[in-house]
């Protein structure tokens, strides 16, 4: 069966920076797609997260950039497999550069934090509980 992939595209001001940030989450740069004004982070087999400096987004669009520390253009949602999942993935985040983007969300059966990486661009991590998935 076909897995359809999604290739989330971000401007970023210091790639090399950007992508040191996204290594120490855990994460890997694919070269073959990577070079000075890209860099290709897999996040998961079907989740590629391409930072590309501003110039270079810039010729993807006519539109103008926003500052995504001042204007919100986007949530990024990544699921966890477990709570501690998510504390474990947002702290290193924080720890990496990144800052917290608001209180932890507690729902018994959803679990939520959120950080805004280098460029301001908002990642949330949510964990689920499976037997309410389920029904």
């Amino acid at each position: 069966m076909y897995q359809q992939m999604i290739f989330v595209n971000l401007a970023v001001s210091d790639l090399d920076a950007s992508k040191k940030f996204f290594t120490e989450l855990g994460y890997t740069i694919n070269p073959q797609f990577s070079d000075d004004n890209c860099a290709s982070v897999v996040i998961s087999d079907t989740i590629v997260a391409m930072l590309l400096t501003r110039q270079r987004y810039a010729e993807f669009t006519k539109k103008e950039l926003v500052d995504a520390t001042k204007t919100s253009e986007v949530l990024l949602c990544l699921s966890a497999e477990s709570r501690e999942k998510v504390d474990e993935l947002c702290d290193k985040a924080i720890a990496a550069g990144g800052t917290s983007a608001g209180d932890p969300q507690d729902y018994g059966t959803m679990y939520g934090r959120s950080f805004d990486d280098l460029d301001g661009h908002t990642w949330e991590v949510m964990w689920m509980d499976p037997a309410a998935v389920q029904g």
